[in-house]
């Protein structure tokens, strides 16, 4: 029996440029690097917590 997994559309909208390191590592970390690049991710606590670090700088739907 399989599980569906729900999956984020996650968007970054803001520059890590001045913010401390720990918000580009973690943007890294979700897969995103680049204003308004689009990564689709499981839905996860783990990837919660990351999007929370960084909720100032992504858009985030589901998909």
């Amino acid at each position: 029996m399989a599980v569906e997994r729900k999956s984020l559309r996650v968007t970054q909208t803001g520059s890590p440029i001045g913010r401390p390191d720990y918000q580009r590592d973690t943007l890294i970390s979700l897969g995103l690097n680049k204003l308004r690049r689009t990564k689709v991710i499981v839905d996860t606590p783990e990837n919660r917590g990351r999007i929370t670090r960084v909720q100032h700088l992504v858009k985030v739907e589901e998909a």
